[in-house]
């Protein structure tokens, strides 16, 4: 598809052909120049289908320079739904490490249960310790429990990184909590740590009153 059919699709009522033109736009054997391709995506960002807007933010994570990243995000803070936000957040972390303190502010000012999963996720994925941290210890304290669990978790991915003894500092505290669930992520993000502390947590959840938590130090080997 040249650029002119993509410029016809792309002004189309039917949001199908838009998306289809914004999809060819961000494939990456497209012919499409990165200083041609951002204008065109950065044109749907007002779109009135949440799909159209999705798309745009996936093709800018993938046709890089400062304007994209600029209008990723402006769409992670200020798009109305939070589908688009939680995919401006993935496509912003493309960028590599320079997105992370944005990341990190956007996970302290949207609560919404998705944008803070997609962060941890991209996060995880970052060579971002201070950040990582900052964003599971505020996920861990939150009310949306997905959220805690992925917190957790990530906790457990700092066990080889300088962060690791307040991360497990933290994970220790959380082998007491009353929820099943938070003592059985815990017990898995334990099993990360070659360390006497955490050994000795998983001793104790050994005994937990829950079998699932039983289960899991079980499957590390205690």
């Amino acid at each position: 598809m040249d650029i002119k059919q993509i410029k016809s699709l792309l002004d189309s009522p039917d949001p199908q052909q838009r998306i289809k033109a914004v999809l060819e736009l961000r494939k990456e054997e497209t012919q499409v120049e990165t200083e041609v391709a951002v204008p065109l995506l950065k044109a749907k960002m007002d779109d009135p289908e949440f799909l159209v807007r999705s798309f745009a933010a996936m093709g800018l994570g993938r046709k890089q320079n400062a304007e994209s990243f600029a209008a990723l995000l402006e769409m992670m803070k200020f798009d109305r739904d939070p589908n688009v936000r939680a995919e401006a957040s993935n496509s912003l972390s493309l960028f590599g490490e320079v997105a992370s303190p944005h990341l990190a502010l956007m996970f302290e000012q949207d609560d919404h249960w998705l944008i803070r999963r997609s962060i941890l996720a991209a996060l995880a994925e970052l060579d971002s310790d201070e950040e990582l941290l900052q964003v599971s210890l505020l996920g861990i304290v939150g009310e949306d429990q997905s959220v805690r669990e992925s917190s957790i978790d990530c906790l457990g991915n700092l066990a080889k990184t300088p962060k690791k003894d307040i991360a497990l500092e933290k994970l220790l505290s959380l082998a007491k909590d009353e929820s099943w669930r938070v003592r059985w992520r815990t017990a898995k993000a334990l099993g990360r740590f070659d360390n006497l502390k955490a050994k000795n947590a998983l001793q104790e959840l050994k005994e937990d009153p829950d079998h699932r938590v039983v289960g899991a130090v079980l499957e590390l080997g205690f």
